[in-house]
């Protein structure tokens, strides 16, 4: 999909919202040093197509990651989250995604605070597989000292805006009613119009697109923005894809609720939160066009990122530690330099150094193994 104007300005207004506390940004990237909840106020309503963002754990209760050992019981994190959440439902776009990591001891308490104003999709696991020859600190832990067995995985919680309205609190649903109501057609109407006739029932497609069961596709869209035009009611659909929640899948990716992206190897200056750059771009690709604007507010070493920027979307990176926001403007500043068809491994790309005297020339570094 080409780059609509209405996704430049939603950009342009972020980077003016933000700019007091801007520390690196350009035509496609924002860096933010701050409190990401101090920031996420500034960020414009139904702005962000896709919040994709790992905050910090609290089961796990890492000292080198902010807020990890912040909260006494589980109760004050899960208040805490759900301050996020507040911001997050005003500022993702109404058919916009959102994927939340988190350990498999917070989920269901997650879960439960979130379904109060999202609709939870999936509970994705993460395997972490290492790649062979590389066991990572879990092949020196004492395992019989455990008492449970050993956490393995990681859980990523996918989730869409919930409207209330219909059976499954689809925003597509609520809208497509709303605005055949205001045509003054009844679903029967539409669906005869249209020539989307259920398999079931005479009305069923039109039914179901309501119910938030399914959704048209781009040609039956197309007919009822057609359909509504010729009413002159004044209403109307918006684009495709400014309505429908995009999500794109096939057997040749991941496509199931089981994800086997290998873990990031140990490397110096690696963050110890960090993602694999393959699997934020999964994410990315599966659930945004290109040009949409991707959030992380909890953005660390940068992936999400660069992730987005190497699949042609925008992203607002917001980060509390000023070092880490250095990491993430020196390796945005590498991948503007890289020649568009050099591939280069995630693993190998987020090795670059975090400080900028440190850095290898943009090509022995393209070049280097992972």
């Amino acid at each position: 999909m080409p780059i609509t104007m209405s996704r430049n300005t939603d950009f342009q207004n972020i980077q003016n919202a933000l700019s007091s506390l801007t520390y690196y940004k350009d035509e496609n990237a924002i860096v933010v040093n701050e409190d990401s909840i101090n920031a996420l106020k500034l960020i414009p309503d139904h702005s962000v197509s896709l919040i994709l963002t790992d905050p910090p754990y609290h089961s796990t209760k890492k000292d080198n990651i902010v807020n990890d050992k912040s909260f006494s019981t589980d109760e004050d994190f899960i208040n805490w989250i759900e301050l996020f959440s507040i911001e997050w439902k005003r500022i993702i776009k109404p058919n916009g995604s959102i994927f939340m990591f988190c350990s498999s001891a917070m989920e269901s308490q997650l879960h439960m605070m979130l379904a109060k104003r999202f609709n939870i999709l999936s509970h994705l696991v993460w395997t972490k597989p290492n790649e062979p020859g590389y066991d990572g600190w879990k092949g020196k832990m004492k395992k019989e000292a455990l008492r449970q067995w050993y956490p393995q995985s990681e859980r990523i919680i996918f989730f869409e805006p919930a409207v209330e309205g219909n059976l499954n609190r689809s925003y597509f649903g609520d809208l497509l009613k709303n605005t055949r109501i205001a045509c003054h057609l009844s679903g029967h109407e539409l669906t005869e119009r249209i020539g989307a006739y259920g398999s079931v029932n005479h009305g069923g497609a039109v039914s179901n697109w309501e119910t938030g069961r399914n959704i048209p596709n781009r040609e039956q869209y197309a007919k009822m923005q057609s359909v509504f035009a010729e009413c002159q009611c004044g209403m109307n659909l918006p684009d495709y894809e400014d309505a429908i929640r995009p999500f794109e899948v096939n057997a040749n990716i991941e496509f199931t609720d089981i994800w086997t992206f290998p873990s990031v190897k140990q490397y110096k200056g690696k963050h110890p939160a960090e993602k694999p750059v393959e699997m934020l771009e999964h994410c990315i690709k599966a659930t945004t066009f290109e040009g949409d604007i991707v959030l992380d507010c909890f953005a660390g070493s940068g992936s999400t990122g660069i992730a987005a920027l190497r699949t042609n979307r925008k992203s607002i990176s917001i980060e509390i530690e000023k070092s880490w926001c250095e990491s993430m403007a020196n390796r945005i500043a590498i991948v503007k330099e890289l020649p568009p068809d050099m591939i280069v491994s995630g693993q190998a790309l987020m090795k670059g150094s975090s400080k900028k005297k440190e850095t290898q020339t943009i090509f022995d570094f393209a070049c280097a193994s992972s």
